[in-house]
C-alpha cells in the first residue's frame, strides 16, 4: 500500500528530520524580548526556505511585530489550513537550565530518548512533524498531499498582537475548510486526543481604595476603613462551599455536557489522585457536584491569581494602607460571553463596598470558549488515523486552557479547527530544561501523514 511506503520513509529517514528539527532550535526565536528580533526573522526565514524545498509557494510576510510565515499548495479535495508557532518563550530562569537552552541535545530519559531544547515540543517540535508528513509524502508519491495552505506564526507566545489585523487582511488568502492546529498533546502518554472544546478567558486587575494616604494604626486603627480588610473579605466571599461561583447570573449560559461526551470522558478512566498527586495535592477544589475532568475542561472557573497591598518588606510598617489591589480571571466555557461576565463582577464587588472605599476598574481583557463540531467527516477520519498509529482508541477531549487562535480562525476566517498534538504533561513548556520526546516526534510525523491519506480519500 502508498501509505506503508510514506510510513516507511518516515521511518527510514527519522534521522534526517532529527536534524532537521534541531537546527530550528538553535535559533532562540524569543518573541517577547525585541533582543530577539533578529533570531525570529531568521526562524522564519528558515521555515520559508523548508516550505520551499518541500514544493510551497511561500514567503514571510512583514507585520507591525514579527513576520507571519504562509505557505500554499494548491491540489486536489478540501482545501486544509496547518498552524503551528515559531517563537517560544523566554528561557529564565537561566541558572536553572542543564545547558545551554538554544543548543539542542538528544538525551535518555526515563521513558527513552528525548530532545532537550526550549521550543522543542512548544511549539517548534510540533510543527515539524507536519512538515515531516509533507515530505515523506512527496518522496513517495512525488507530489504533496492534497490542497494545502500552511500558516506559522511568530507572536503566539507574545500575545499574538498582530494575529487578528492580519487575519482580517487576508481572510481570502488563508480561509480554508478546515485548520489544522497542532500545539496541544496527548490525553495521557500513549493515548492520542483530539480537543474539541476550549475554554475561555476574562480578566482584570481592580483596587480597592479607601484614605487618601496610608495611616498610622496606633492613630487610626479600628475608626478608619482597611482596604485590605474590604478586599479579601469580597474575594472570600467569590465561591460558596460547594465550589460555585457567587458573581450573579455567572451560570446563566453554561450548557450541561452531552450524556454521549460525558461517557466517553468517564471511559478514558482518569486518576485525579496521580494528577493532583504530581504537585503534591490531594483533592479536587471545584463544584463538588462534577468529575474532576468535568471540573478542568468542561466548567466555568473564577481564580484569585494575585492580590497586594500594605507594606511587605521585611519588618513591620503597622499602616492601614489607602488601597489593596486584585488579578482575577474566569476560564469560560461555551456560551459565556466575556463582557457580560465582567461587568457582572465588577457590579457585585460594587455592591459589597462600604462606605469611604472606591473600585478602580482597570481595563478588562476577554476570549471567548470555542467549540468545534465533530460533525465534519474529518473528525473521525482524523480519530480513525491517531487510532490506529497509536494502536489504542484516540479520544475526544476538551482542555482546561485557551487557545485563542482556534477561535480566531472560526471568527475571522469562518472555520472550524481540529486541534491534533503530540506533546505530554512532562515536557516542561515554558519551563527550564524543556523536552520533546522522540517518540512523540516519531510517532507524530506518522500520525499526520496516516490522517492526511484518510482526509485526501474524503
Amino acid at each position: 500500500m502508498t501509505l506503508d511506503a510514506v510510513l516507511s520513509r518516515i521511518d527510514d529517514t527519522l534521522p534526517e528530520a532529527t536534524d532537521r528539527l534541531m537546527d530550528l532550535l538553535r535559533i532562540a526565536s524569543i518573541s517577547t524580548d525585541p533582543a530577539y528580533n533578529g533570531d525570529c526573522a531568521q526562524a522564519a526565514a528558515w521555515l520559508v526556505q523548508e516550505l520551499k524545498s518541500l514544493g510551497f509557494s511561500a514567503s514571510a510576510r512583514p507585520t507591525p511585530g514579527h513576520p507571519m510565515v504562509v505557505g500554499r499548495h494548491a491540489g486536489e479535495g478540501r482545501h486544509i489550513l496547518f498552524y503551528g508557532h515559531y517563537d517560544v518563550q523566554p528561557v529564565d530562569p537561566i541558572e536553572l537550565w542543564e545547558r545551554d537552552p538554544f543548543d539542542p541535545v538528544i538525551q535518555q530519559g526515563p521513558k527513552g530518548p528525548l530532545i532537550r531544547a526550549r521550543g522543542a515540543s512548544d511549539d517548534k517540535g510540533q510543527l515539524m512533524t507536519f512538515l515531516e508528513a509533507c515530505r515523506a509524502w512527496k518522496d513517495v508519491h512525488g507530489e504533496l498531499p492534497g490542497n494545502l495552505t500552511i500558516f506559522f506564526e511568530g507572536e503566539e507566545e507574545s500575545g499574538s498582537p498582530s494575529l487578528i489585523p492580519f487575519l482580517q487582511e487576508n481572510r481570502e488568502e488563508l480561509s480554508a475548510d478546515l485548520a489544522l492546529i497542532c500545539d496541544t498533546g496527548l490525553f495521557s502518554d500513549h493515548i492520542p486526543a483530539i480537543v474539541t472544546m476550549l475554554r475561555g478567558l476574562a480578566k482584570v486587575e481592580f483596587t480597592i481604595r479607601a484614605a487618601s494616604k496610608d495611616l498610622h494604626s496606633g492613630m487610626f486603627g479600628g475608626v478608619a476603613i482597611n482596604p485590605i480588610r474590604v478586599l479579601t473579605r469580597i474575594l472570600g466571599g467569590l465561591h460558596d462551599d460547594q465550589g460555585r461561583v457567587q458573581v450573579p447570573d455567572f451560570y446563566d449560559d453554561v450548557a450541561e455536557l452531552p450524556d454521549a461526551v460525558a461517557a466517553q470522558w468517564q471511559a478514558l478512566g482518569f486518576d485525579h489522585a496521580s494528577f493532583l498527586g504530581g504537585v503534591d495535592l490531594t483533592t479536587p477544589a471545584g463544584e463538588v457536584d462534577r468529575t474532576p475532568l468535568e471540573q478542568i475542561w468542561s466548567r466555568p472557573t473564577a481564580e484569585i491569581n494575585g492580590i497586594w497591598g500594605g507594606y511587605t518588606g521585611a519588618g513591620f510598617k503597622t499602616v492601614l494602607p489607602s488601597q489593596a489591589s486584585a488579578k482575577v480571571s474566569f476560564r469560560l466555557v461555551s456560551g459565556q460571553d466575556p463582557d457580560k461576565i465582567l461587568p457582572a463582577f465588577k457590579a457585585w464587588i460594587e455592591a459589597q463596598l462600604p462606605p469611604d472605599c472606591e473600585l478602580i476598574w482597570s481595563e478588562p481583557e476577554g476570549s471567548p470558549a470555542s467549540t468545534m463540531s465533530i460533525t465534519d467527516p474529518a473528525f473521525d477520519a482524523a480519530r480513525a488515523a491517531l487510532s490506529d498509529e497509536w494502536e489504542r482508541p484516540a479520544a475526544f477531549v476538551g482542555c482546561g486552557g485557551s487557545i485563542p487562535i482556534a477561535g480566531y480562525f472560526k471568527e475571522y476566517l469562518g472555520m472550524d479547527a481540529m486541534l491534533i498534538g503530540f506533546g505530554r504533561d512532562d515536557d516542561q513548556i515554558h519551563s527550564p530544561n524543556e523536552k520533546y520526546d522522540l517518540e512523540s516526534f516519531h510517532k507524530g510525523i506518522r500520525s499526520w501523514a496516516r490522517i492526511l491519506d484518510r482526509l485526501s480519500q474524503q
